[in-house]
């Protein structure tokens, strides 16, 4: 925990791949090979991130197989709890496409802009003011990774094809609610099971985020 008072907060809201579940196996990756871990450690001291990750968590739907994992009935308690916060970043919309909730990407960005609602009307920074919100749009799903069938039996094909396009219709809101945005998979990528980041790509999706809290 870092004790500047002082510190520019950084809250990263996001599911399994901000938990830093690994591509192989279960368990959750050490806190310094997590990306979250990774940008504290770039940031240094005046900056103190906080870590809200959970495996399987939805931007808003209710999941019939898993219970809390409904992100948007978190997110404002989460804020509630946090602030005053400088910065919310939000990783989102994966696990939105599994087969089961036959979910279309625009419908992914809709409710990744009820989040943008959720800061603005929630959170607040020391000053009184409304904190940054950085949308992430995540990786890409790949089917091409030799443990994708076995690990990840609730995507298809479909749902690969609209991870590699929920990136533009998650860039379209961030530009119209005056949003950051970054796209992970344009540095990083799953590892063995064609879901979870790789363990290289922690780092460089966290220098990316570093480079855009930093300006």
């Amino acid at each position: 925990m870092i004790v500047n008072p002082a510190a520019f907060t950084v809250l990263c809201f996001g599911d399994s791949n901000t938990f830093g579940q690994p591509d192989e196996g279960r368990g959750r990756l050490p806190s310094d090979a997590r990306w979250t871990g990774k940008l504290q450690q770039i940031l240094g001291t005046d900056y103190a991130v906080i870590e809200e990750g959970l495996g399987g968590r939805t931007t808003d739907l209710d999941d019939p197989d898993r219970d809390d994992r409904n992100g948007r009935k978190y997110f404002q308690p989460c804020l509630r709890s946090h602030s005053p916060l400088d910065m919310v970043v939000v990783m989102l919309g994966n696990n939105d496409l599994k087969t089961k909730f036959g979910r279309g990407i625009e419908d992914v960005a809709a409710a990744l802009e009820g989040y943008i609602d959720n800061i603005e009307a929630t959170a607040w920074t020391r000053s009184g003011g409304v904190p940054t919100v950085l949308l992430v749009s995540p990786i890409h799903l790949d089917d091409s990774q030799p443990a994708f069938t076995e690990e990840s039996s609730e995507y298809d094909a479909e749902s690969v094809r609209k991870s590699r396009d929920l990136g533009v219709a998650i860039h379209r809101i961030a530009e119209r609610r005056g949003a950051l945005f970054v796209d992970a998979a344009s540095v990083a990528r799953p590892g063995l099971d064609g879901v979870h980041l790789s363990s290289d790509s922690h780092e460089q999706l966290s220098k990316l985020i570093a480079q855009t809290i930093l300006g």
